[in-house]
């Protein structure tokens, strides 16, 4: 009896120490830092799953615990990340040369370029007529492209029609005198009526009241009536020769101020909602690196050119010295405004022509492949109009190889979820 008590308490001891050591071990493969783990996967192959740690078979690497709570280490292994998320350890990517940069959004200023041609202001043309029918006696601006200033003397003209009317209107002043003796009111007004009709008459063929006053202070009529230049420019065509007989409807000058011209610039229509009336924009000369001068929006072609999908934009530049010529081309180019939207360095952007990638830093190593929706460049930045938010970490240098590994890995993974199945 004595026996038999003491092998009972014996089987006790050894029964409790085996549940004791089968209960500790129990708590190290199930719970680690007081949180229970579910079970294991392979960091790059989040298919192969296992209920004790170890290494893949696969790939050699080293299982990584998914925890029942969700934890922080849950939240940073592949297979709680989006399709195309891949772990790139700190040393690969110090080998392969991978740099970040951040999402920013910001309003901005749109730059682009048109081509132009450089035009007459039509509003400071000329043309020279004389409205009598005449002979050219002398011929002052006797070539093209000759400069004129506004009132510079062009010709001579000898009209018969106009040396009657200037002698009328001396015997229109001569009888004026005569009848302020008269006692006859009525005669009085007849004749000053008359001496009106005479002048307005000499003023409608455009003689002048200096001219006008000179035959009625020398009582003597003009033969020769000199016609003058109407403004400052220079002369681009000339019908106007010494013993021309010349009638009202011959264009004898045509005169032309340079010193504001016209640039007519053919913009592409997508960038012509980019244009307004009264819009600055700076013109560049070819033949002068480095020189420019400021040019005004002031008028928009309602039509687009159907061959060439351009649009004709007009502005309006002061002429320095003659810099711009008719018919010169010149660069133009336009600064526009533009709404705050997301842009990320060019470089950062796989752009494949069918899609476009972005790499998105989500910490610990993890890479996130995200598909974007570009926009238009900005100088060395672009646009991301889908897929992207301000403030996110991108990959914006050794991304290309990058993504590489990740095509790689996504061949092998679905290769070893195959042969796991």
């Amino acid at each position: 009896m004595k026996l038999f008590r003491s092998f009972l308490i014996l089987s006790l001891v050894a029964l409790a120490f085996v549940a004791g050591y089968w209960y500790s071990k129990k708590g190290e493969t199930g719970k680690k830092g007081g949180r229970r783990i579910l079970y294991y996967v392979d960091p790059m192959h989040p298919a192969y799953k296992s209920d004790k740690p170890g290494i893949a078979p696969d790939c050699g690497m080293k299982l990584e615990p998914v925890y029942e709570d969700g934890g922080p280490a849950a939240r940073h292994t592949v297979s709680t990340m989006p399709p195309g998320t891949i772990h790139v350890s700190p040393e690969k990517q110090q080998l392969i040369g991978v740099r970040y940069g951040v999402a920013e959004s910001s309003a901005g200023v749109h730059t682009f370029r048109a081509s132009g041609k450089v035009a007459y202001n039509e509003t400071g043309i000329a043309r020279v007529h004389t409205r009598v029918e005449g002979w050219i006696d002398k011929v002052f601006a006797d070539f093209t492209g000759q400069l004129v200033n506004k009132g510079q003397p062009l010709l001579t003209l000898y009209s018969p029609e106009m040396l009657a009317t200037q002698q009328e209107f001396l015997l229109a002043l001569k009888g004026k005198e005569i009848m302020k003796a008269s006692p006859m009111k009525e005669s009085m007004d007849n004749s000053d009526s008359l001496l009106q009709a005479t002048r307005k008459r000499l003023e409608l063929w455009d003689l002048s009241e200096s001219q006008i006053n000179e035959i009625a202070r020398t009582n003597q009529p003009i033969t020769n009536i000199t016609i003058y230049s109407p403004i400052t420019g220079y002369i681009t065509a000339r019908n106007a020769f010494p013993k021309q007989r010349v009638t009202p409807e011959m264009e004898l000058y045509t005169i032309a101020d340079l010193r504001t011209v016209w640039i007519m610039a053919d913009v592409f229509e997508n960038e012509a909602p980019a244009v307004t009336l009264g819009q600055a924009a700076t013109i560049e000369l070819a033949y002068q690196p480095g020189k420019s001068l400021r040019a005004k929006v002031n008028y928009i072609q309602p039509q687009v050119d159907p061959m060439t999908r351009t649009l004709k934009i007009r502005l309006e530049a002061e002429n320095p010295n003659l810099l711009l010529k008719p018919d010169m081309f010149v660069d133009v180019q336009f600064r526009a405004a533009t709404p705050a939207r997301v842009h990320v360095p060019a470089e950062a952007v796989l752009d494949t022509g069918t899609r476009q990638t972005v790499f998105v830093d989500r910490g610990n190593g993890l890479l996130e492949s995200r598909q974007v929706e570009i926009g238009e460049r900005l100088g060395d930045r672009i646009e991301i109009r889908k897929g992207l938010k301000s403030g996110e970490r991108i990959v914006v240098s050794g991304n290309f190889l990058i993504d590489s590994e990740s095509q790689l890995k996504a061949a092998m993974g679905a290769m070893g979820a195959h042969q796991h199945d």
